[in-house]
């Protein structure tokens, strides 16, 4: 019985839980989830629809829209002025100014190209040798003892919006050959997605 259960799982994992497929259809279904729920309070707005399905097909196309439609605007002057002065107006405010402000600055350190450092990194975590991947943001110095830190975000598979945030010791930080869309692609797709080869090892001269 025992066996016949193993033999199961092993051709489920192979034909459908490792297939590219499934993977596709979750990172599908966590973005037409999302655009849903942000545009649920506009359709909510004309009117409610019997249909679920409708109405989160609905939802989407009103949040598409809507993000178009900003978008458009933001690329003129005038919508850039208006955005500066909205940007402007969410810094004056006590608590969402820090979220604003930190998010935009991440979002600007991942998408800016440096010559400087490698921003892909590997780092032990959960449990040292097991390796995850990060994005190296910055670093920092310890007050005590002058030690050069380094800022470490963790995003976690599929879902890369949620994430951990480590500090550590730079010597403790794995630099890897890889460009930000292949780590993206790495966490979208579970690791499905992936160069043939990765530095795992860190290099001579920089052991633990």
């Amino acid at each position: 019985m025992r066996t016949f259960l193993g033999d199961l799982l092993r051709h489920l994992q192979r034909y459908m839980l490792a297939g590219p497929l499934l993977v596709t259809w979750l990172v599908f279904s966590w973005v037409f989830e999302t655009l849903a729920h942000a545009g649920l309070p506009l359709v909510h707005i004309f009117g409610s629809i019997d249909n679920p399905w409708l109405e989160s097909l609905f939802a989407v196309l009103l949040t598409l829209i809507v993000l178009y439609a900003v978008g458009r605007v933001t690329s003129e002057v005038v919508g850039r002025q208006a955005f500066n002065l909205f940007e402007a107006t969410l810094e004056r405010l006590p608590v969402v100014a820090k979220v604003y402000t930190s998010v935009r600055q991440l979002l600007e350190t991942m998408m800016t190209k440096k010559d400087t450092g490698q921003r892909v990194v590997l780092v032990d975590f959960p449990i040292e040798g097991q390796k995850s991947v990060g994005f190296l943001t910055r670093t920092l110095t310890d007050a005590e003892t002058g030690r050069e830190l380094a800022a470490v975000l963790l995003p976690n598979a599929i879902n890369p919006t949620s994430a951990f945030l480590q500090i550590l010791p730079v010597e403790r930080v794995t630099e890897t050959d890889l460009t930000m869309e292949q780590a993206m692609s790495m966490l979208m797709t579970g690791g499905a997605v992936a160069p043939e080869a990765i530095r795992f090892t860190q290099p001579v001269g920089t052991a633990k």
